[in-house]
């Protein structure tokens, strides 16, 4: 089955008008989070895993017409990081523009989807405008989330289907996180009171790890499945879809000796030569490593395009940086 099967052919083309094809990250994830199943995305930077955790629910937001029925708010997106939540929100408009110009061409009236923003920043305006014309999509950090879930404008989310929380590894393992944790279950418990099914969560991130633990705290538990009383039992864990679409860096890793014999170090010299490097100016002059390490590191430097050489000082840093520019016959480093 292609990934882009399970969409509307305006969500199709679209995606195919902008880009070339599906990431790995968008592959996978379309699979899962098409399934209802809760997702936990590992991608790197630029693969599309925000848009992988969106155009599902974009989707399913455009092919609704006029919004008829649909609840206030249906996508929550949950980011612990401020300045996120804006730049997400400019990324929106791109795929509703482009989704709303496909409708169109095909003689079809897009709908209109609302972006609202909540964060400690949201002038007290803008925050009454969210309860009283809720927005289909809220973009919000977790602990604005938490001031919504404990006022009278939690009715807003009574409805939300999907919830992705982003750079889920900066909260994980964190009292932020144990606090966003509590918001998620509260969350649950507020659409179970509104007769609505439980949220889909999708998390996201470029660098969580392990990802199994990460997983149990996106899914948490679910307290419906627990007992109480004399034979009480714990509630068991929701179940997590793990896409791993990460990209391991193949290392070509080498250790390098520049001297035959690593034993003769630290022994006195009785050629009277004097070395270069850390053991110059020393009273009783030992052999050294430095004057071997000297020509290896020009020569690497020579054959590659960067090059990082790690020092334990300020002043070892200079002077390996004046003997190489000695050796090379000019300022190389």
């Amino acid at each position: 089955m292609d990934a882009l099967d399970r969409f509307s052919p305006v969500a199709r083309a679209w995606f195919e008008a902008t880009f070339e094809s599906p990431t790995p990250a968008q592959e996978q994830g379309w699979e899962a989070i098409s399934r209802g199943e809760h997702t936990l995305i590992l991608a790197p930077t630029g693969s599309g895993k925000t848009l992988a955790a969106f155009l599902w629910a974009l989707d399913k937001l455009m092919s609704q017409g006029d919004g008829t029925g649909r609840p206030p708010t249906s996508v929550l997106y949950v980011s612990p990081l401020k300045a996120l939540t804006y730049d997400v929100e400019r990324n929106l408009r791109a795929p509703l523009t482009g989704m709303a110009v496909e409708a169109e061409r095909r003689h079809l009236a897009p709908p209109a989807i609302r972006v609202a923003t909540r964060t400690g920043d949201t002038p007290a305006a803008d925050r009454r405008d969210i309860v009283r014309h809720p927005p289909d999509i809220l973009i919000t950090t977790p602990e604005s989330l938490y001031l919504m879930l404990t006022s009278a404008a939690r009715e807003v989310l009574a409805g939300v289907e999907h919830v992705i929380v982003d750079e889920i590894h900066s909260v994980a393992g964190t009292k932020r996180g144990a606090h966003l944790a509590l918001s998620l279950e509260r969350l649950e418990r507020l659409c179970a009171r509104a007769g609505r099914p439980s949220p889909q969560r999708i998390g996201l991130s470029a660098t969580q790890r392990p990802l199994d633990e990460i997983a149990r705290f996106l899914g948490g538990r679910d307290a419906s499945t627990g007992l109480r009383g004399p034979n009480a039992v714990a509630a068991e864990r929701r179940p997590v879809t793990v896409v791993d679409a990460g990209v391991r860096k193949e290392l070509d890793l080498e250790v390098i000796v520049p001297v035959e014999d690593m034993a003769e170090l630290g022994r006195p010299l009785d050629d009277g030569n004097v070395l270069s490097g850390p053991a110059a100016g020393d009273p009783e002059v030992r052999h050294s490593i430095w004057p071997a390490i000297h020509p290896v590191l020009l020569d690497l430097i020579r054959r590659h395009r960067s090059t990082l050489v790690f020092v334990n000082s300020r002043r070892l840093a200079e002077r390996l940086a004046n003997r190489l520019n000695e050796l090379a016959g000019s300022e190389l480093v």
